[in-house]
């Protein structure tokens, strides 16, 4: 169900709320890529389950429309606006490829007095220092004032959550360090799971849903996005850079546009051996490499156990489960990989007839 609250209450969201509720990857460093990516535009209106990683697309986020500033033809990153450029100085091309990975694995929905000012827009992640930067120059999307529009938000790895949707008070002034207290008190619009729309791992991938925007608002400000995961602690964080200019959603401060159809920005593999037998029981570990040609800050391996199995403990790896299906995604210390570099985790599984499987599915993320 999805439910669409204008003013939720509340700066820090609660775990549960009370609402009712490839082709290759990205051909080896997006190589094949069509020459350019297109400026996201934000579709106007007058009427109004699934892994984690994402970031808004309508309106843009820092990091995913400074990825299409910086995004070549050949697959490398080279920013044409001057706060990417300045971004991409300071944290280098990785987040750039890592776009959607803006995340807290120990956010738990938390806000004010957890993300630090000045970090709101990297959500105190390190990895995307440089997109804190208090500049006027970031990618603007435009909009109106009250108008009733269309948010998406990609879903480039599905989990079941809650979004808050922010905005800055009046007066905000974006070449000053953004703090709490230029925030407003309450999200202006909490979505509860919305519906998830085309494939997780894609660039199309998104959730979608309809909402006003704050009346008697002019001028520059920030909506700042929070995704709050409902089946673990993991926390997404984002910086919208918008004008109120009575604009229909036309993106500006980005290169000319292209196409952007193919989705991972890297790719990854994961094989699985057995370490240890026993009646009932055996010990696995599985390697996790990045077998693409850019960094990347985080992977996903996902699995069916055997009818009747169970994992019992799982070790150096975030995992969660479904039945018999199971997903791990990496900790803080092992998700960021240079091409060439693996890490692993391990489990115990208990249960009759072992597992025979040496590869299992693994994404970027």
């Amino acid at each position: 169900m999805i439910l669409t609250k204008q003013g939720a209450t509340g700066t820090t969201p609660p775990r549960r709320l009370t609402l009712p509720t490839r082709a290759r990857a990205l051909f080896l460093v997006l190589v094949s890529l069509l020459a350019t990516i297109p400026a996201v535009a934000l579709v106007m209106s007058t009427g109004g389950e699934a892994e984690a990683h994402g970031t808004p697309m309508k309106p843009g986020s820092r990091t995913f429309l400074c990825w299409q500033d910086g995004l070549t033809d050949t697959g490398e990153i080279k920013p044409v606006n001057p706060a990417c450029r300045a971004a991409q100085q300071v944290s280098g091309t990785t987040p750039f490829y890592n776009w959607f990975s803006v995340l807290r694995s120990d956010g738990a929905g938390r806000t004010r007095g957890f993300v630090p000012d000045g970090e709101l827009c990297s959500g105190g992640n390190t990895n995307f220092t440089g997109f804190n930067a208090p500049r006027d120059d970031w990618p603007l999307t435009h909009l109106t004032s009250g108008a009733t529009v269309d948010f998406s938000y990609n879903a480039w790895a599905a989990h079941p959550g809650w979004f808050y949707v922010f905005i800055t008070k009046d007066g905000f002034d974006p070449k000053q360090t953004l703090t709490w207290d230029d925030m407003e008190e309450r999200p202006f619009l909490s979505v509860d799971h919305p519906p998830l729309n085309g494939s997780p791992g894609t660039v199309e991938a998104n959730y979608s849903w309809s909402g006003q925007l704050p009346a008697n608002k002019s001028g520059r400000h920030i909506i700042y996005m929070v995704w709050q995961r409902s089946d673990s602690a993991e926390t997404f964080y984002s910086c919208s850079d918008i004008v109120f200019d009575g604009g229909n959603g036309e993106v500006t401060g980005i290169k000319e546009p292209g196409n952007p159809t193919d989705p991972v920005p890297g790719e990854c593999s994961a094989t699985r051996r057995t370490t240890g037998t026993w009646s009932g029981g055996y010990q696995s570990e599985v390697t996790v490499t990045n077998s693409g040609d850019v960094p990347m800050l985080g992977w996903m391996v996902d699995w069916t156990l055997p009818t009747g199995q169970k994992v019992e403990s799982l070790w150096s790896g975030n995992a969660t489960y479904t039945g018999q299906d199971v997903m791990v995604h990496n900790v803080d210390w092992n998700g960021s990989l240079d091409p060439g570099e693996s890490t692993t985790f391990g489990y115990v599984v208990s249960g009759s007839g072992g597992d025979s499987t040496t590869t299992l599915p693994c994404r970027v993320g």
